[in-house]
């Protein structure tokens, strides 16, 4: 089991979900697959400004399929299950939807109100196949993980900071570990000392405003303080 480190310091975003959820639906689900595929639909669609979320848009969300490949051998059965589920539980509202080559898209609402008013306007043709979006989906592209970006860009991995790198990789988000060996080898300073450093000041002043800050020249290192350029020397 790989531990969670923690939410990191900074402001954070956080994902609406109805206190009738946990009133009422959370006892009744039985199911791994159909807890994790609801709370997935909550988070996808309270950052959206679209009402109905497709099926194949759920299955090439890599954060939902990676969810679920640790329950289930088949990802996509996992996926129709949960989505199945939550429909008869009556969490989610279901429709097709048919494009003009003739292809059948399945798209899933939440059952609130306004779920309710897009589904039905589905379901009465007033809504096409242009005011949904996210019908084709293509595959997620495989990131790189932290020992493939480690090795292509800094050197080999030690045993000691191999158990480093599985931290980092279990605390920051993929585009943060990017983000941070592009800042390392655009500055040259291919040190793990120096991503790391990175890393945390993404974490206590956001990715975006260090991203503003970028170094005038040299190694970077007008971003951090005596102690943490202390800490990059070693």
């Amino acid at each position: 089991m790989t531990s969670f480190k923690g939410f990191p310091a900074g402001e954070l975003r956080f994902t609406s979900v109805p206190d009738l959820f946990f009133a009422r639906l959370l006892p009744q689900i039985d199911s791994l697959a159909e807890l994790k595929v609801t709370l997935h639909f909550f988070w996808v669609h309270y950052r959206q400004t679209r009402q109905a979320i497709s099926k194949n848009e759920l299955l090439a969300d890599e954060t939902l399929v990676h969810s679920l490949s640790l329950i289930a051998d088949d990802v996509n059965q996992a996926v129709t299950q949960g989505l199945d589920r939550a429909v008869a539980r009556g969490t989610l509202l279901h429709a097709q939807i048919e494009t003009d080559e003739g292809q059948l898209h399945d798209l899933y609402f939440l059952n609130s109100e306004r779920g309710r008013q897009a589904h039905a306007k589905i379901q009465q043709g007033e809504l096409g196949v242009v005011a949904v979006s996210g019908l084709e989906v293509a595959p997620p592209s495989q990131r790189p993980n932290i020992f493939k970006l480690y090795e292509d860009n800094i050197g080999l991995i030690s045993p000691i900071l191999a158990d480093e790198l599985k931290d980092a990789e279990a605390t920051y988000p993929p585009e943060w570990i990017e983000d941070a060996f592009k800042i390392a080898v655009e500055n040259n300073v291919r040190k793990w000392s120096y991503i790391r450093a990175v890393l945390e000041r993404f974490a206590t002043s956001g990715r975006e405003d260090v991203g503003k800050n970028q170094p005038d020249s040299g190694a970077g290192k007008s971003w951090f303080t005596d102690e943490e350029q202390a800490l990059i020397q070693r």
